[in-house]
C-alpha cells in the first residue's frame, strides 16, 4: 500500500457472510462491486429506483433483494458495510452521515475522502486473495493486482503449500492443451509450478518442463516401466505411489484429460484407493488445432455440427465403436483424432456409405506448434497425400466443406 496520505488505510479482510449488507444505487459501479459480493455471502439489499440489466437478473436470480426506491433515513440500520454509489449526490452524503453515525464502513463512490473504507483493486488466483491499495491512484491499484494474479497464475510467483505428512495427497490431471505452452490454462500452469512430481505424456506441452524447479521430478509416462502391467496400469500405480508418499502429483496430458486421454480411467484408479484428484480441463486439440490452421468446425450457412471421432481402430475392425455408416450421413464437420495410419481405411469407408469423394480434407499435423504443417486433399486423394507427404502423428484431421473456407469467404 502506498503510503500517500499522512494517515494510511488500515488493510483489513471482511467477513460478510450472511451479514447485512446495503447497496444504494443500482449503476454500473454496483455492477462491478456486487459479484464479488455475493461471493462473500453477504446478506445484499439494493436500494435504487433503477437498475442496469446485468443488477436486475442478479435480482431475478434471488442473489440480492432489490427495493425499488430512493434512499432514506433509516436504510442502514443493522448493516454491517454500504456501498454508496447513486447519481443523487445530496442522497449519498446522507447515507454517508447516517453510516458514520452508526459505525458502519462505508465506501463511497462519488467522494472517495468522505468514505470511512476504500475499496481495493482485487484479484484471485491459487486460493488467494490479492487486494491493493494505493491511495488516489486506482489505475496503479489494478496494474499491481493484475501483475501479482498474473504472476500467481502462471507460476512465475510461486509459494509452496505449508502441509505436514497427515495432509491428504493431491493429484491434480490437467489437460495442457493441443501443444502450444501458452495453451495451457491459468490453472493448469499453477498447479504445475506447485508440482512435487509431473508424469508427462509425450503430447502434453513439453516446453513447460523445462520451467519447473530443479526438485520437481519429471516422469515420462511413455517410458514408465511396465513389468506385467499394461501401460496405463502402469501410470495408475505411479499416481498412486507418489501420491501416498505426500507429494503434490501432476498428471500432464495433451488436450483435454477427458477427451481420449483416459483421464477417467485414471481418477477411477485414484478413487479405488481413497485418494481425490482434481480434473482441470485443457484445450481440445479437436477444435483448437484446427483453429489454429484457419478452419472452424462450424461456420454458418456451412456445418451446424461437428463431431470428434477416435480414428484409432479402423472402421472394419471388429473392436471399433464408431458407427461410420451414420457418420457418412451428416453434413457437418467430422473431425478424427489419431487417426493418421487409418486414414485410408477411414476415407473408404465414409464413401462407401454415401459421403462425396470430393469432400475437402485436411491433414494438421503437431498443431498449434512451431513444427505446424496443413496437408490438403479430399477423401479420394487423402492417403495418397498423407503417404507422399509423409505425414506423421500427432495430426488431427478435419473432414467437410469447412475446410474451404478462408477468413476473406467469412467476411463476405
Amino acid at each position: 500500500m502506498a503510503e500517500h496520505a499522512e494517515y494510511p488505510a488500515y488493510p483489513v479482510g471482511l467477513r460478510l457472510s450472511g451479514r447485512r449488507v446495503v447497496v444504494i444505487g443500482g449503476g454500473q459501479v454496483a455492477q462491478r462491486r456486487l459479484p464479488a459480493l455475493i461471493a462473500a455471502g453477504a446478506d445484499i439489499v439494493l436500494i435504487s429506483p433503477s437498475a442496469t440489466p446485468s443488477v436486475e437478473a442478479m435480482a431475478k436470480a434471488d442473489e440480492i433483494r432489490w427495493e425499488r426506491r430512493r434512499y432514506a433515513e433509516g436504510d442502514l440500520a443493522d448493516a454491517w458495510y454500504a456501498l454508496i454509489a447513486s447519481s443523487d449526490p445530496d442522497a449519498n452524503t446522507t447515507a454517508s452521515a447516517e453510516a458514520e453515525r452508526n459505525r458502519v464502513w462505508c465506501v463511497r463512490s462519488d467522494d472517495a475522502e468522505a468514505a470511512t473504507a476504500w475499496t481495493p483493486a482485487t484479484g484471485r488466483s491459487a486460493g488467494v486473495t490479492v487486494a491493493v491499495l494505493t491511495g488516489q491512484d486506482p489505475r496503479r491499484s489494478a496494474a499491481v493486482r493484475d501483475a501479482i494474479v498474473e504472476a500467481l497464475g502462471d507460476g512465475s510467483l510461486a509459494a509452496p503449500y505449508f502441509r505436514t505428512h497427515e495432509d491428504s495427497p493431491r493429484v491434480a490431471l490437467v489437460g495442457g492443451g493441443p501443444g502450444d505452452p501458452d495453451l495451457i490454462t491459468v490453472r493448469g500452469r499453477r498447479l504445475l509450478a506447485e508440482a512435487d512430481v509431473v508424469i508427462a505424456d509425450r503430447l502434453g506441452p513439453r516446453d513447460l518442463l523445462d520451467e519447473l524447479p530443479p526438485h520437481v521430478e519429471v516422469i515420462d509416462a511413455a517410458k514408465i516401466p511396465y513389468g506385467r502391467f499394461m501401460a496405463q496400469e502402469a501410470i495408475n500405480n505411479a499416481l498412486i505411489e507418489h501420491a501416498k508418499a505426500g507429494k503434490a502429483v501432476v498428471r500432464l496430458k495433451g488436450g483435454d484429460p477427458y477427451v481420449f486421454g483416459r483421464g477417467m480411467e485414471e481418477a477411477q484408479a485414484l478413487a479405488a484407493e481413497g485418494i481425490p484428484c482434481t480434473v482441470v480441463p485443457g484445450i481440445s486439440s479437436s477444435i483448437s488445432v484446427p483453429s489454429a490452421a484457419g478452419i472452424p468446425v462450424t461456420h454458418r450457412g456451412v456445418a451446424h455440427e461437428f463431431t470428434v471421432v477416435s480414428g484409432h481402430v479402423a472402421p472394419d475392425d471388429p473392436r471399433s465403436l464408431v458407427d461410420w455408416a451414420a457418420l457418412a450421413r451428416l453434413r457437418g464437420t467430422l473431425v478424427i483424432l489419431m487417426g493418421v495410419d487409418k486414414i485410408g481405411a477411414i476415407a473408404r469407408a465414409l464413401v462407401a456409405h454415401g459421403k462425396s469423394a470430393e469432400t475437402p480434407v485436411a491433414v494438421i499435423q503437431e498443431g498449434t506448434t512451431a513444427a505446424q504443417r496443413r496437408v490438403d486433399a479430399t477423401l479420394a486423394t487423402v492417403a495418397e497425400r498423407v503417404e507422399a507427404e509423409d505425414v506423421r502423428p500427432p495430426a488431427v484431421i478435419v473432414i467437410g466443406d469447412v475446410v474451404t473456407i478462408t477468413p476473406e469467404q467469412a467476411a463476405e
